[in-house]
């Protein structure tokens, strides 16, 4: 199965719907309660719950998620209702309209057991009808929105926001290591299409940082992100520095980067990681280590970049 140990913790929905195409006498049995099964929708109701549950078994490569709530409902298919829905090619037919919603707080999302609901419905319907229908059919089962996680990344970027980076290092300032975590950073940013303006490597000294991230604050680089220097070290002093030109602290950030971190090892705990804004720039001081920069941005991004429109006063 695909690793997504890597992704956030998310709301996510998902809206999905099908259709279950039988005769205009068989709509007038259901409306009429005339059925020889009983009742029809109480039990396909049910049935789209089992079905839902029950994904990850059906589907090899589905990883289980929490349903924490699941709506099913159903209708008589109507143009004047559903055609901002369906294809105009199916209204010259009667059927039963499915349409599910569900939401679920987890790393992946909840299209495909919103979907199997739909479908395991209409076979519920269908077993339901088979008695007094020989046309059934089952069609149109679609997904109609999902939310959450990656579908959701675009709306924290608005337009390209510039990026600077700093590596704050003595070993890799005098060239005896080859910077990693700073081109990590680059990388991931890159990725989001987020412009890196700028990129330096510093010893670990506080004017050098100081002298550094203040000019690129001048130039009104909008997100600034150190690496090194936030460990317990006698020569980690980023976080002292940084800490002194911040008019601002926005600790969300870091207690959202330490305990995404935390879940992976317990040594993200030492981390004194610190975020705050000068001016109109953002600055986020990240780990040293290749992998702490990894995880401490993929707990922020993207979601980060909507920074930009409160700092300019444009809110949420």
């Amino acid at each position: 199965m695909r690793d997504i140990t890597h992704k956030q913790i998310s709301l996510r929905t998902a809206k999905a719907t099908g259709i279950l195409f039988c005769s205009p006498a068989t709509i007038e049995l259901i409306r009429n309660n005339q059925l020889p099964k009983g009742n029809l929708f109480d039990v396909a109701r049910a049935a789209a719950f089992v079905g839902a549950k029950s994904t990850p078994q059906l589907l090899p490569h589905c990883h289980p998620v929490s349903i924490d709530g699941m709506d099913i409902s159903f209708d008589f298919l109507d143009k004047k209702t559903h055609e901002n829905i369906f294809d105009s090619s199916v209204f010259h037919r009667t059927g039963i309209v499915i349409t599910g919603e569900a939401k679920s707080i987890g790393r992946t999302g909840i299209e495909m057991e919103m979907l199997t609901a739909i479908s395991v419905a209409a076979l519920e319907i269908y077993d339901m009808l088979k008695p007094v229908d020989k046309e059934l059919e089952i069609g149109s089962i679609k997904l109609l929105e999902k939310k959450g996680g990656k579908s959701d990344r675009d709306r924290f970027i608005t337009g390209r926001p510039g990026c600077a980076i700093l590596v704050c290092s003595d070993s890799c300032a005098t060239g005896e290591r080859e910077d990693k975590s700073g081109r990590t950073i680059q990388a991931m940013l890159e990725s989001l299409q987020v412009e890196v303006k700028a990129y330096n490597i510093v010893d670990d000294n506080k004017e050098s940082i100081r002298e550094q991230l203040q000019q690129w604050v001048d130039e009104d680089i909008q997100f600034i992100f150190t690496t090194g220097g936030t460990g317990l070290g006698p020569r980690d002093v980023t976080t002292e520095t940084v800490k002194e030109m911040i008019e601002r602290e926005a600790p969300g950030i870091t207690e959202a980067m330490r305990s995404y971190g935390q879940m992976r090892t317990p040594l993200a705990m030492l981390s004194r990681s610190v975020a705050g804004t000068i001016g109109n720039s953002l600055i986020i001081s990240l780990p040293g280590s290749t992998g702490g920069v990894k995880e401490s941005l993929e707990a922020i991004l993207p979601a980060i970049f909507h920074a930009n429109n409160m700092i300019k006063g444009e809110g949420h």
